[in-house]
């Protein structure tokens, strides 16, 4: 029974040489976990986006691009506001390929006395909306009234609560679940509201652009493109045949952010790979110091009637000790080192980021924990093999 508890006399014993060890575990495990982690919210991220943007082609003003960065804008939530005649919803519709059309309206609401929240107010036809629509009724499946919204996850607001932008009292009645992208910084209603709250912005002097009727204008054209159709072969049509538009590609946009986000990703990964090569070669040089300096320990108890293999057992149990601890550390360590991770990727670089379900989370933890469970028994082993081969009487006579 003595022996048995020895293995954690002796983890207590040296507690300098312990808690190295468990260190350098916890840093294997936190880096992993907390890689992994982020990796994963990345690419929930981009699903995310993909599935939210629903067009092939969105089709701006020509003059945006010296407004607000389109692409920042349609992609990322960056707020911003443009306009264009509307007459070219029917100019475009015209062209060959196209199987939905649908227009947006953009208005941004301001901090100041006459809004609640700063938000991008997204105006959308819920008669022909088929990017924002869908995902709308997953929430709330009755068409929006007049002075009714919708917002995402980060505005401030419950559901049946009022919201104003520009004096304008509005009814949130349904909040979206998280995007992880711009869009959760969106204020989402119908037409008519759109233009009730452009025409309150151009009273209040804080719209400059909306000089013209709102029932004229337009800000963004989004297009579904037929089965078979190249979406590149409509961009070029529209961008050659209509005056002063810019039409953009969303797989060339979703490209870029994919790009960057596989970049961030990529370098995650070689960390981990790094750290966990460097952790394990040492605690396999440790492992080995181990047996010189532990030889004249062993070979007392094989005298003491300690068989072989309960040495090399002994030694085992005190490394799965150890890094079960240093694993378990390194989890909690891992979930808090996410958090500054995560709002870099969000608000620094304006990227995707959509934090993994609990599931995703218990089983990332679980794998970064159980390969925490068996890296010190792994670089003990060769150790442990050796210690078995320790010939006491020899040991304990050149102590002497």
């Amino acid at each position: 029974m003595e022996f048995k508890k020895l293995a954690f006399r002796n983890i207590i014993r040296n507690k300098a040489r312990s808690t190295a060890l468990v260190l350098i575990v916890l840093f294997m495990t936190l880096v992993m976990y907390g890689g992994s982690f982020a990796v994963s919210g990345m690419s929930k991220g981009l699903e995310s986006l993909e599935y939210r943007m629903g067009a092939d082609v969105v089709v701006a003003p020509a003059k945006a691009a010296s407004k607000v960065d389109i692409e920042e804008m349609l992609m990322q939530g960056k707020q911003g506001y443009f306009y264009m005649d509307k007459a070219v919803l029917d100019e475009i519709a015209k062209i060959e390929g196209i199987e939905k059309i649908s227009g947006q309206y953009y208005l941004v609401s301001l901090s100041a006395g006459c809004c609640s929240v700063p938000a991008q107010i997204i105006g959308i036809d819920e008669t022909t909306d088929f990017t924002v629509s869908p995902w709308i009724r997953q929430s709330y499946g009755t068409p929006l009234e007049t002075f009714d919204v919708v917002i995402g996850s980060d505005i401030n607001g419950a559901v049946g609560s009022t919201i104003t932008f520009y004096d304008v009292d509005c009814r949130v009645v349904s909040k979206l679940e998280k995007t992880g992208t711009g869009m959760d910084t969106s204020v989402y209603c119908n037409t008519g509201t759109i233009k009730k709250l452009i025409e309150a912005s151009v009273r209040g002097g804080t719209n400059l652009l909306a000089g013209n009727d709102p029932d004229s204008i337009i800000s963004a054209v989004y297009i579904k493109v037929k089965d078979g159709v190249n979406p590149d072969d409509v961009k070029n049509e529209i961008n050659l045949h209509v005056r002063q538009v810019n039409a953009a590609s969303t797989r060339d946009m979703i490209s870029g952010v994919s790009d960057s986000l596989a970049g961030i990703a990529t370098v995650v990964r070689i960390l981990i790979i790094i750290v966990w090569i460097l952790s394990m070669v040492i605690l396999v040089i440790t492992f080995t110091m181990l047996i010189n300096e532990r030889k004249k320990e062993f070979a007392v108890l094989r005298t003491t009637g300690a068989s072989r293999k309960m040495l090399s057992g002994m030694m085992l149990k005190e490394s799965f000790i150890l890094s079960a601890t240093g694993g378990v550390l390194g989890i909690i360590a891992g979930g808090i080192a996410a958090l500054p991770l995560i709002s870099f990727i969000e608000d620094k670089m304006s990227l995707p980021y959509l934090t993994p379900s609990a599931p995703e989370i218990m089983i990332l933890a679980a794998i970064s924990l159980g390969i925490a469970f068996v890296v010190g028994p792994a670089a003990s082993a060769y150790s442990a093999y050796r210690l078995s081969k320790v010939d006491a009487a020899r040991v304990l006579k050149e102590g002497n």
